[in-house]
């Protein structure tokens, strides 16, 4: 299982996390990306404490497109550091990271699935 990461994201609203989300999965960066509304982020900020109600992304994918998908959320993000941390998956359904493995692939043009 070493192969696979779950990356968290936050964004800043649901258009900015659908966006994202979107984005992910149909270029193959990530296999899902669930969103989860509502959450309450406390940070330090440029020497001030801030706290920013924000959405959290899950994106399931595999080690190997971390840097691509990095790249797409930075180029996308409106955060001029926005969080992207990749989490090792240690155990995992074997169907499902199959499945996961097969999504989290570059899309060629002219592919429609």
């Amino acid at each position: 299982m070493d192969d696979l990461v779950e990356v968290r994201i936050t964004a800043p609203d649901d258009s900015v996390a659908a966006r994202l989300a979107a984005a992910l999965v149909d270029e193959g960066l990530a296999a899902c990306v669930q969103i989860v509304p509502g959450i309450r982020s406390v940070y330090r900020w440029e020497g001030q404490v801030e706290v920013a109600d924000e959405h959290l992304l899950l994106a399931k994918t595999i080690a190997a497109r971390f840097d691509a998908l990095a790249e797409r959320v930075r180029a996308e993000h409106p955060y001029d550091v926005p969080e992207i941390l990749a989490i090792p998956v240690t155990h995992s359904d074997e169907a499902y990271a199959a499945w996961l493995r097969s999504e989290a692939t570059p899309r060629s043009a002219g592919r429609t699935s």
